[in-house]
């Protein structure tokens, strides 16, 4: 095998070991997909300032994120059906961040359950929630996330309704997924993958499955999940969640500063300068673009995190020098996982601290502390 050098290896390894409909869905946006390209290419445009004989000895990546001590400012973000790009996928991906050293979020649809992962780590990791029209069961997940020992909630504020993306409807994607002709070929020319799932019963959304009302079997599972998004979420609904929770709060989903000022109000304790991966709102800005603005307006106020885009750690050290406290990364981790496992996962954590580490140096900075825009030549935002 070629050596893992960098996310793109991982990248092209994982399209030939994950059947196409599960890759497809981690690597899609909305819509054009314009959005989801422009999170990538906007991070290019971005110019570095190299800096030499200065001293490079006795370099950290270390920093915290919400109050939590971490070994670089990345968590792996909250995707749905982890567990489809390879089996028992989220037990996987937190045992990996957990050894490596940085948060690992849980995505209410997640193939393992909260306590599946709950049950292979040690170290607290966050919960990243959905608010759906059912109000006991959201008050549910938050009660199982704190029997759980969830260090934060991450609250998800851009899902009200869900983006088009092409890609799946074509694929007819569902968790497990349909045995059809096309997805039986898929699968069958990816042995790895059907011998790891063979070994597991976590093929469905097991936060929901057996949890929500009216939820019997697979059928009415995917029912329940296409009307459950509750498009009169508001920022009232903040305060409730933030009552029933009664921890660390992030909010993810914001790009606008208009709703960077009302997200800092709420009391959270941080918020995610995201658009979804471009899986929402196909046309919006890249998350890179809109984070310098949204420092200005409240960064002195709430602790301001990026996701969206970032493939490299000159991807994380950019969005660093430009405000933000931490990052998250959800297609390079999936990338590694659907490639090689945990080990895979570990990978791309490697990839991104080395490379953040080097380029780091080669602007003059020894300490996360230290970067700020002076690393920077040229921005256009």
């Amino acid at each position: 095998m070629a050596p893992i050098l960098e996310i793109a290896d991982l990248k092209t390894l994982a399209r030939k070991r994950v059947p196409k409909l599960f890759f497809d869905y981690a690597d899609s946006g909305s819509y054009t997909e314009s959005t989801y390209r422009a999170n990538e290419s906007d991070f290019a445009r971005i110019k570095l300032r190299q800096r030499v004989l200065v001293d490079m000895s006795g370099r950290t990546l270390e920093t915290t994120m919400v109050g939590e001590k971490v070994k670089m400012p990345v968590a792996l973000a909250p995707t749905g059906l982890t567990g489809m790009q390879h089996a028992d996928g989220e037990m996987l991906a937190a045992k990996a961040a957990e050894e490596f050293g940085v948060p690992f979020t849980l995505s209410t649809m997640s193939i393992c359950s909260i306590e599946d992962v709950a049950s292979v780590t040690t170290r607290p990791f966050w919960f990243q929630l959905y608010v759906m029209r059912d109000r006991d069961f959201v008050m549910n997940l938050i009660e199982r996330a704190k029997a759980a020992r969830c260090s934060a909630l991450v609250l998800t504020a851009d899902l009200q309704l869900l983006g088009q993306r092409h890609k799946d409807i074509r694929n007819s994607l569902a968790a497990p997924p349909k045995l059809t002709p096309k997805h039986l070929y898929q699968m069958a020319i990816r042995p790895r993958w059907c011998w790891n799932m063979l070994q597991t019963n976590r093929r469905t959304f097991r936060n929901i499955h057996g949890h929500a009302k009216n939820v019997t079997d697979l059928s009415s599972l995917h029912s329940w999940t296409a009307e459950q998004f509750d498009p009169k979420l508001s920022w009232k609904d903040v305060e409730w969640i933030k009552k029933q929770w009664g921890g660390k709060l992030i909010i993810k989903g914001i790009l606008d500063v208009e709703d960077a000022k009302m997200a800092a109000k709420t009391g959270a304790d941080a918020i995610v300068v995201s658009n979804h991966g471009g899986r929402q709102l196909d046309g919006a800005h890249s998350s890179i673009a809109m984070l310098p603005k949204i420092v200005e307006a409240v960064g002195h106020k709430i602790e301001v995190h990026m996701d969206g885009g970032i493939r490299s750690g000159q991807d994380v050290l950019k969005a660093i020098a430009l405000g933000a406290k931490g990052t998250y990364i959800g297609r390079p981790f999936l990338y590694g996982l659907g490639a090689m496992g945990k080990e895979g996962v570990t990978k791309a954590l490697e990839i991104i601290a080395k490379e953040m580490d080097v380029t780091m140096a080669l602007c003059g900075k020894r300490q996360l502390a230290d970067v700020d825009k002076s690393i920077i030549a040229e921005c256009p935002f």
